[in-house]
């Protein structure tokens, strides 16, 4: 078990903060939510009630979206694109998809090689496109997720305000879509550019996002 813990440390500590920080938001969302209905001269609803509510929902998504819509690109982006001197980024030399040597695949695999790795045709093509592709499968189901609910909550205000509510097509057009989307891509955006550029001149000592703390600023693609 301790070897295991050890082994795991990393998902298993996000793991729990993630279950943590998702329940402080229902707490916290909760309490503002029954706020605003006692303002509005509405009814407040039960802690259950508003965590399968669309407004719950949409506040969830919304994030996660953002999120994988950040590592899809990243992933992407560092095939073609790169920051000299960051360990976020391969050196220029290595730009592109790099050979079928570098990159261990066919008959330049290895017996420790993934199977996949090793089969080739389209399995090896597959497998060599996943990471990217399942960050890119999670954000548009977590966006598909975030209009949904996004729609069903905007409709519950239209209603509300005696408005009338909108279809599902006509929601991704308005403002409150956009709105909740954009304002979590420009803060993830500048996460990335900012760890790409801070990562050359700065330094966390053991850390694999950092270089060791003696390298130059120069030096691209080694982790400390």
């Amino acid at each position: 078990m301790r070897r295991f813990l050890r082994d795991n440390g990393l998902s298993l500590t996000f793991g729990l903060l993630f279950l943590g920080a998702l329940i402080g938001q229902a707490v916290a969302g909760h309490a503002d939510y029954n706020n605003q209905q006692i303002a509005d001269g509405a009814a407040e609803v039960t802690f259950w009630s508003y965590v399968v509510s669309a407004s719950f929902a949409v506040d969830v998504a919304e994030n996660w979206q953002s999120e994988y819509l950040q590592f899809f690109l990243f992933i992407f982006a560092t095939v073609w694109l790169v920051q000299r001197g960051s360990p976020e980024s391969k050196p220029p030399k290595r730009i592109g998809r790099e050979s079928d040597e570098d990159q261990q695949v066919g008959a330049h695999a290895t017996e420790d090689s993934p199977r996949w790795a090793r089969a080739g045709g389209w399995r090896t093509a597959v497998f060599s496109q996943s990471l990217g592709l399942i960050m890119a499968g999670l954000f548009v189901l977590s966006w598909l997720a975030q209009s949904v609910a996004g729609v069903a909550a905007y409709n519950a205000e239209q209603i509300a305000q005696l408005s009338d509510p909108v279809s599902w097509p006509e929601y991704l057009g308005t403002a409150d879509f956009w709105n909740r989307s954009l304002q979590n891509w420009q803060s993830e955006f500048l996460a990335i550019g900012s760890m790409a550029v801070f990562s050359v001149y700065l330094r966390q000592r053991g850390s694999p996002e950092s270089k060791p703390v003696g390298a130059a600023h120069v030096v691209t693609d080694e982790s400390g």
